[in-house]
């Protein structure tokens, strides 16, 4: 199949487009001169220390927010010629954040924003530690807990290590105290849970907690040794691996009883393509820390057995079958049950690219070529860029449908491209391909977009899907409410997806995009998020709630506030609004729950 170029003029990406140009042989010997005068001078100076000096050195303090000392290897290859220029605008970016005589005053105008997140989390932990201690889930208007998945106090570990993060010792403590003396029981005694969440959110919010308490031994100066949480995620892995030695094929169940220790399919039979994807940055971790290799045998079977399916431009449905172990329909989406196949198999290969594990990111970069070619389009009438879905597959019609899940894609591409550096270094290392740009372009677009649905409504909140006008699809009347938005016409919000539920997809792009490219706009629309968060999710007497209707004044309320609220969504704004070398982007990778895992090299030790 032929392909076809994104919905924008390359001469939208915003640099210098010279090095694509011929130049003659005298252009070329006296660039080769500069460039290697340019590269001594800039290795001598203080700012200058080169890629291979920041990444990976442990300088000043050494602590759980500057990565702990797990270093990184250089790894990308160098293009032939000199880096494209940063644009004028980009310029700006990095001029204003050196020689801004103000920065001091917007340092800490950051540093109050950042510290009304941490209140923000105080308050959500209040409610429920109150009210609902010990469930997976606090229902802050009926103020009591319910246990949606698995009953093993979901929300008490997502919670954990952005308590730690944000160093609140009593919170962390309280966490890690609960889990000392109730979760083992309940690892033993409790009925049915899902492979899947309970691998993102249970096993690894206990890894990520090990880690930053192995870092900051102060941080549960009052809780638990770390080795607890390591040893509840080892126990918790090895009833979930039943779900992998039960079935007949690679691909694991989708529940594990853990009382029984027993494994079965869903009721369909078959398991969504991103659960099962979604598994192998924990168990890979685990298996580093365990020195137990089982962990990541199994769970890496998973991704060497897709890397052998017949995919569409590397993009795959959203099903696959654990009895045939093939893909199961034609449905190609990137929201929900297709989401984070794609984002692991880029922050898989991060983690461990010591491995021979380059397919990862072949497929990775075949999926994002595929994206580009089949899924992105333009609204209309103001041009908004956007991702479908294809639900009959390649040979059935184009829907142009976007789950706010796919909000993660702006952060995953950005990632991808630069491997975690700022734009500006990787251009000044010569460190990015032609795609690459286009990829962070594509990023820099979509970003806007997810921004924009929560910018369309009533309430500034975004919906859980919207639709789009554009080529072929138009609906009237169906409008976020927000009538001065300059997209209000481009965006379509239906009656049944007018929901909110307090998710992190866009902050979390907003968060690694503030990291890569250091446009504080990113920021802005970050604190624009949170404000309508307070404003129209805040429960007075403890906790947030999600909405039902985020096009009406006052909005319908739900009654839940979902564990990644605490676990994701807070953290990624606490860290949007705080420095750059805290969890830095070199050292660790985040789980699909928002749990940072270290990078592992080859010069790392076990703790």
């Amino acid at each position: 199949m032929s392909s076809k170029t994104l919905p924008y003029s390359i001469k939208d990406i915003q640099y210098d487009n010279a090095k694509f140009r011929r130049r003659s042989l005298f252009q070329v010997i006296s660039q080769t001169f500069l460039t290697n005068k340019m590269k001594r001078e800039c290795m001598s100076c203080s700012t200058g220390n080169g890629v291979a000096r920041a990444i990976g050195s442990k300088q000043g303090d050494n602590s759980i927010m500057d990565g702990g000392g797990i270093g990184v290897k250089r790894f990308w290859r160098k293009p032939p010629r000199l880096p494209p220029h940063l644009s004028p605008d980009e310029m700006n970016i990095s001029n204003k954040s050196t020689h801004n005589p103000a920065k001091s005053n917007l340092d800490s105008e950051w540093v109050a924003k950042q510290e009304s997140v941490k209140k923000a989390f105080i308050h959500a932990w209040s409610g429920y530690k109150k009210y609902a201690m010990g469930y997976d889930e606090l229902m802050p208007l009926s103020q009591k807990g319910i246990d949606g998945l698995g009953g093993l106090g979901a929300t008490v570990v997502d919670a954990l290590d952005t308590a730690m993060i944000m160093r609140l010792d009593d919170v962390a403590s309280e966490a890690g105290s609960w889990i000392e003396k109730n979760l083992p029981e309940r690892i033993c005694n409790k009925g049915q849970v899902n492979l899947f969440e309970t691998t993102i959110r249970v096993v690894g919010g206990l890894l990520s907690a090990y880690h930053l308490s192995e870092m900051n031994p102060n941080s549960t100066k009052n809780g638990p040794k770390p080795s607890v949480y390591l040893e509840n995620a080892k126990n918790l892995a090895d009833v979930l691996l039943t779900a992998f030695t039960s079935s007949p094929t690679a691909i694991p169940f989708s529940d594990v009883v853990l009382q029984d220790h027993k494994a079965h399919p869903a009721p369909d039979g078959l398991s969504s393509t991103s659960e099962v994807s979604t598994l192998q940055l924990e168990f890979n971790y685990l298996s580093f820390l365990t020195g137990d290799p089982k962990y990541s045998v199994e769970s890496m079977k998973v991704l060497e057995h897709m890397k052998t399916l017949p995919k569409v431009e590397g993009l795959v449905p959203i099903y696959i079958s654990p009895s045939s172990g093939e893909f199961s329909g034609n449905n190609i989406r990137l929201g929900s049950r297709g989401d984070s196949y794609y984002e692991y198999l880029i922050k898989v290969w991060l983690q461990q690219r010591q491995n021979n594990w380059s397919y990862l990111h072949e497929m990775y970069e075949e999926a994002m070529k595929g994206v580009k070619h089949l899924l992105v389009k333009k609204s209309k009438p103001n041009g908004l860029v956007f991702v479908g879905e294809l639900p009959g597959g390649v040979d059935g019609g184009f829907s142009p449908k976007m789950d706010h899940l796919v909000c993660f894609l702006p952060g995953t591409l950005a990632l991808g491209a630069t491997k975690g550096i700022t734009k500006a270094k990787a251009m000044e290392e010569n460190l990015l391909t032609f795609e690459d740009l286009e990829n962070l372009k594509l990023a820099e677009d979509l970003a806007k977009t997810c921004f924009e649905m929560y910018s369309v409504t009533s309430t500034g909140l975004a919906p859980e899907i919207a639709y789009f006008n554009s080529e072929g699809y138009s609906e009237d009347n169906l409008d976020g409410g927000n009538k001065s938005s300059e997209y209000v016409h481009d965006i379509v919000i239906k009656h049944a997806d007018r929901h909110n539920l307090l998710r992190p997809e866009t902050v979390e792009s907003l968060f690694v995009l503030y990291r890569i490219t250091e446009d504080s706009k990113y920021r802005e629309w970050g604190w624009s998020i949170f404000e309508a968060f307070e404003k129209y999710t805040k429960v007075e007497s403890g906790g947030y709630t999600s909405l039902d209707d985020v096009t009406m004044l006052p909005p319908r309320r739900r009654d839940k506030m979902e564990t990644f609220f605490l676990g994701e969504t807070l953290k990624y704004l606490y860290l949007l609004f705080g420095e750059s070398n805290v969890i830095p982007l070199t050292q660790f990778v985040f789980n699909t729950e928002a749990h940072p895992i270290p990078i592992i090299t080859t010069t790392a030790k076990k703790e």
